[in-house]
């Protein structure tokens, strides 16, 4: 029987070579299940799911103290320096169905360098993967999940003067999905501190979407 005082959340992490995403997954577990190094080639070849610790009093849900783990599914990059299109597609696609088959996933999260350009049409390979893995519903259970943020400090701008100057394709990517973004920082926060402040924003995603999920076959 589901204990109510604790919720599990699964997320799935997309995006292209070097985008971030394994370290991203480190950060929202907590931990180091992914390898994560740069490489001027694709480091993740197959997909993996991590499980966090249990976080006691992450939040209250009518009035009860809500204790929260995390499973994150981190995925090969797209486009992928050895793996084929379809051979990425059928990987992700077969990982899904395995992990999320019952309990359901809560978000997908679009990875994305903040001192990275987004144009061209390889950027929107990974939305496409997306849009297609998810079906129709992608937009609701998708958020931008922007790695690099310092970058932003560092060329003197503020997170919602950089938004205001994303590509048109950017922005309608942000459009679609209600603008549903959070930022990642390497400096100034203490790493506890970030990764609680990504997992509320998260969270607070989840909850706008009543704790609904996507299934697989």
């Amino acid at each position: 029987m589901t204990d109510p005082s604790e919720v599990i959340i699964n997320l799935a992490l997309f995006g292209m070579t070097q985008s971030g995403k394994s370290s991203a997954g480190n950060i929202l577990l907590g931990s180091t299940d992914f390898r994560s190094s740069f490489a001027p080639c694709s480091v993740t070849t197959d997909c993996r799911l991590g499980h966090s610790c249990h976080l006691r009093n992450f939040m209250r849900r009518a009035g009860r103290a809500i204790t929260l783990q995390v499973q994150v599914l981190d995925t090969p990059g797209y486009p992928h320096s050895r793996l084929s299109t379809e051979q990425v597609k059928h990987e992700i696609k077969q990982a899904l169905a395995h992990h999320f088959r019952q309990q359901g996933l809560h978000f997908a999260l679009l990875v994305q360098r903040a001192d990275m350009p987004f144009c061209g049409h390889e950027a929107s390979h990974p939305v496409q993967m997306i849009q297609e893995l998810l079906g129709h519903n992608w937009n609701k259970y998708t958020a931008i999940l922007f790695t690099h943020a310092e970058k932003i400090e560092e060329a003197g701008f503020h997170e919602d003067e950089y938004l205001h100057e994303v590509s048109d394709s950017l922005r309608t990517i942000l459009n679609s999905i209600q603008n549903r973004y959070v930022f990642q920082y390497k400096s100034g926060n203490s790493f506890n501190e970030q990764r609680m402040k990504i997992l509320e924003r998260i969270m607070g995603f989840i909850k706008e979407n009543c704790f609904q999920v996507l299934t697989f076959k």
